[in-house]
């Protein structure tokens, strides 16, 4: 697997594969309060293990 995918997504115990949401690390300054509230939460990719190791 390509190390910036790694990078950037985890597998839990169960399996399922999950990632940061986008635009979180800088300028948030334009952003509203409840965006931010919203993207603390990590998201899930409908990938499967088998598609994944394609990349």
């Amino acid at each position: 697997m390509n190390k910036a995918v790694t990078d950037r997504i985890k597998i839990t115990n169960r399996g399922k594969i999950v990632r940061r949401p986008m635009a979180v690390g800088h300028f948030r300054t334009r952003t509203n309060a409840k965006a931010i509230r919203n993207k603390r939460k990590s998201r899930s990719l409908g990938l499967s293990l088998k598609t994944l190791k394609n990349y």
